[in-house]
């Protein structure tokens, strides 16, 4: 069981590292996942987005600037509370997860339809199965195959 879970792991991390190749040049695979929690939470408080993201809030804060500098991301006021700022996607950004989500999609989709449908059936009973052991969220629906 588990050297079958590994080896389509494998597969996944291949399909995940094609689908950024087109935006390597531009963001990191950790900025990019920052970039998904942001499209999928929507305005975040930077001492959130380093909770969700399982890292110091020094290191959110880094990664922010970074995407920040590179026109990915912005901040602004809170507008419920203005002694605070929030984090949002810029349209770059939002333009680049979204991108990034459909050609691992597109991947993805190749894939699962060499499956016969009694397959595929099974695979994402399992796959749910398995997400949900594991703890992790259900995808949202906007960005059902992105990183959080």
């Amino acid at each position: 069981m588990t050297h079958a879970v590994l080896t389509a792991s494998r597969l996944l991390v291949a399909v995940a590292a094609r689908s950024l190749a087109a935006v390597e040049d531009r963001v990191t695979v950790p900025q990019f996942r920052l970039l998904v929690v942001l499209s999928s939470h929507g305005d975040a408080k930077l001492v959130d987005l380093a909770e969700w993201l399982g890292v110091n809030p020094s290191t959110a804060m880094r990664m922010v600037d970074r995407l920040i500098a590179a026109g990915l991301a912005k901040r602004t006021i809170n507008p419920d509370n203005r002694r605070e700022t929030v984090l949002r996607l810029t349209p770059e950004g939002s333009r680049i997860v979204a991108d990034v989500t459909a050609r691992r999609r597109r991947e993805i989709a190749g894939i699962v339809e060499r499956l016969a449908p009694q397959q595929r059936t099974a695979l994402v009973d399992a796959l749910t199965a398995f997400t949900e052991a594991g703890g992790e969220a259900p995808a949202p629906a906007a960005y059902p195959l992105g990183w959080t």
